[in-house]
C-alpha cells in the first residue's frame, strides 16, 4: 500500500513583545497562507486522515487555518525536531490504517525529513506555509527504519496569493 506524507511548515508568525518562541502566534499573512494551503490540498485531492502537529502556538494555528479536521495529536518532539525525531513521532502516532498523514512543524525539520526519505529529491526553498508531499511504501511504524525504495518526493507547494 502506498501512503502519502504531507510535511507542512507553519505559517508566517508574529513577534509580539514578551512572547517566547513557542508561544508566537500567526501573523495575518500566516493565517491567509495557511488557509490557502488547505484549499490547495483539497483541490489536489489530498484527503488527510491524521495529523501529527508540533505543540507550538503557530503550528496549532496553522493546522486550524487549513480547515483540515482530521484527528490530530500534538507532539513536543516536532518542535525543533530533527528528521529522526519527526519520523519517530510518525512511527508512534500515525494510525496504521491512515492513507495520508500530515505533519505540521518547523524548518529545517520539515524539508530535511522529506529529503531524508527521498535522498534523490530536491527542495529549492521551503518558506512559511510550504508543504512537501512524499509517497512512501512502508507502513507508518517502519518509516525511517527501513530503506524505502518507493519513497518519492512528489513535489513542494508554496501557497501565495
Amino acid at each position: 500500500m502506498t501512503r502519502t506524507l504531507v510535511l507542512m511548515r507553519h505559517g508566517k508568525s508574529g513577534y509580539p513583545p514578551g512572547v517566547g518562541d513557542h508561544g508566537r502566534p500567526l501573523a495575518d499573512r500566516g493565517r491567509r497562507e495557511a488557509a490557502l494551503a488547505g484549499r490547495w490540498m483539497a483541490d489536489e485531492g489530498l484527503r488527510i486522515d491524521a495529523v501529527v502537529c508540533s505543540t507550538a502556538t503557530r503550528t496549532r494555528e496553522t493546522l486550524e487555518r487549513t480547515g483540515i479536521d482530521a484527528p490530530a495529536v500534538y507532539v513536543d518532539d516536532i518542535y525543533g525536531g530533527a528528521p529522526h525525531e519527526i519520523l519517530e513521532a510518525l512511527r508512534v502516532h500515525a494510525p496504521a490504517d491512515a492513507g495520508t498523514v500530515m505533519v505540521v512543524g518547523h524548518s529545517p525539520g520539515m524539508p530535511t525529513t522529506a529529503l531524508t526519505l527521498d535522498s534523490d529529491g530536491h527542495i529549492e526553498r521551503f518558506p512559511t506555509s510550504a508543504y512537501a508531499v512524499v509517497t512512501v511504501g512502508v507502513p507508518w511504524d517502519r518509516l525511517g527504519l527501513d530503506v524505502d525504495p518507493d519513497a518519492r518526493l512528489v513535489g513542494t507547494r508554496i501557497p501565495r496569493e
